[in-house]
């Protein structure tokens, strides 16, 4: 059974849900908006300020039937998140394959770092050092969200910037537990840089999920 079960998770049919909920988008292009959330367990990233480092082992995370998957997603919202851990450690196609059938809108949040699959209406990449992201996820993304913690993550960010494609959108969001530093910092930047936006979690600030 333990193997029969491996199987389908190798190919994405069953997925290690680590949680599910509906909430509001707080961050980048779409906060504000309704959104269903699929977090999916496994994460070998490794961001030390990572706010959900109980995604990062795959194993707590029961493997589900992507068809069950869909079933409570489309009860809730017409957009739908997939989120992590890092969701494309996993085959994604028969997923989103399931979701868009359904006639829903399905954005990825990503650290880009593995082989794009799956069917996207927006990519937001958040890429980080340990592990940068694949061609294919710089050039399909939509939006570009790079975390600052430090003054080296504007470096990273410019970096970052010069390789996803042209119609990416660029924002710079501050570490939580760093706001009152980085900021300013952030603020500042974007003043003199105008391409980048500013993105925050407003989940945070309105005391959500």
């Amino acid at each position: 059974m333990k193997k029969e079960i491996q199987q389908l998770v190798d190919k994405g049919e069953m997925l290690p849900l680590m949680e599910e909920f509906y909430t509001i988008q707080g961050e980048g292009f779409h906060k504000g908006t309704a959104a269903y959330f699929i977090r999916v367990g496994g994460c070998d990233v490794g961001c030390h300020w990572c706010d959900v480092k109980e995604s990062w082992n795959a194993d707590l995370h029961p493997p589900t039937h992507t068809s069950e998957i869909v079933t409570n997603a489309k009860k809730h919202s017409d957009t739908i998140v997939i989120t992590g851990g890092e969701p494309l450690m996993w085959d994604m196609t028969a997923l989103t394959t399931q979701l868009k059938a359904e006639g829903l809108q399905v954005h990825i949040e990503t650290s880009g770092a593995y082989k794009l699959t799956g069917i996207w209406d927006w990519i937001c990449l958040s890429p980080k050092k340990l592990k940068l992201p694949t061609q294919a996820v710089y050039d399909n993304a939509h939006e570009l969200k790079v975390i600052v913690y430090n003054n080296d993550d504007f470096r990273f960010a410019e970096e970052q910037a010069a390789k996803v494609n042209k119609d990416c959108i660029l924002y710079l969001q501050p570490e939580w537990s760093k706001r009152d530093k980085v900021v300013p910092e952030i603020v500042d930047y974007v003043m003199k840089h105008p391409k980048w936006k500013v993105s925050l979690q407003t989940h945070k600030y309105l005391n959500i999920p």
